[in-house]
């Protein structure tokens, strides 16, 4: 299960790769009745909290949900499914033969209003000692060019980090006018329900409002080397023992691996660091579409 050689090329070369057909039609029931379990609380829920981001047309009485926060540890299906081997072995393919988790997400771009994700880097996020860092996501749904796919620029973990600030703090976000990227290189990452994407956290990415009749749901874990440890001013992790509670497979280690890689701190932290789509409205310009 672990990659051929063409592909783990291919991911050295682009950034990213598109796995399709690693779950079964058994495996999406399950994730999809987990998703479906943890969106049921949103009802009179009246505000953003620990498990739910939500859009700004939200209403209690008609929950809109962007965001699972954390989902692996809100429902076991996907604290399972990041440690199957189906998922696994691909990433030690390209991370080697310890991993560690730092988080989980689930964005859910519902039909016709799925919020954008704007141009970043996750690394803009999360610098580490070693760049052996990427997010491996699940797509529940079939990804069409109409739905909101994530979009890649391919190449690009090889570049600068580029300045994610906008309004004199970190919002996470490009403004894409102060820079050279090429957005007419952007590909699509398409693919049948139960397929896989793994992306290096240096790659640049985003997502344009899901404008079709069709929900969009992208499960995502960032997973690194157990030797990649966070830098200051990154990542936060309680202690030694809950950063090592984090291992998937493999050896934790204290002595991280330092590589020449580029670095730009995620600082000043904004006022509502707690959510993504909030902080990226610090953008300056943004370049995606947002539902009116």
């Amino acid at each position: 299960m672990g990659l051929s050689p063409e592909q783990v090329a291919a991911y050295r070369r682009d950034g990213y790769l598109v796995l399709p057909g690693v779950l079964g039609a058994a495996d999406l029931r399950t994730l999809r009745a987990a998703v479906d379990d943890l969106l049921a609380g949103a009802r009179g829920v009246p505000a953003g909290n620990a498990l739910y981001d939500l859009e700004d047309s939200h209403r209690p009485d008609a929950p809109r949900v962007r965001r699972l926060k954390l989902p692996h540890r809100h429902h076991p299906a996907f604290d399972a499914l990041i440690r199957d081997e189906r998922l696994l072995a691909p990433m030690r393919s390209l991370l080697g033969e310890s991993l560690r988790l730092q988080t989980s997400k689930l964005n859910l771009k519902s039909a016709g209003y799925g919020a954008a994700v704007e141009w970043h880097q996750d690394w803009a996020f999360y610098p580490y000692t070693n760049d052996d860092v990427l997010a491996l996501g699940v797509m529940l749904d079939d990804f069409t060019p109409d739905n909101g796919p994530m979009l890649v620029l391919p190449g690009t973990h090889t570049g600068p980090i580029h300045d994610h600030t906008g309004g004199g703090v970190f919002c996470g976000a490009i403004d894409v006018t102060r820079t050279r990227l090429d957005l007419a290189a952007a590909v699509p990452a398409l693919g049948p329900a139960g397929s896989i994407t793994l992306h290096h956290a240096r790659l640049v990415h985003g997502s344009a409002l899901n404008t079709s009749g069709r929900s969009r749901h992208f499960l995502l874990y960032e997973v690194m080397a157990a030797d990649a440890w966070p830098l200051a001013g990154s990542a936060h992790y309680t202690d030694l023992a809950e950063f090592d509670s984090r291992m998937l497979c493999g050896t934790s280690t204290l002595q991280p691996r330092l590589t020449a890689v580029p670095v730009r701190m995620p600082l000043p932290r904004p006022p509502d660091a707690g959510s993504l789509y909030q902080t990226q409205k610090h953008l300056d310009h943004r370049y995606f579409e947002v539902a009116r």
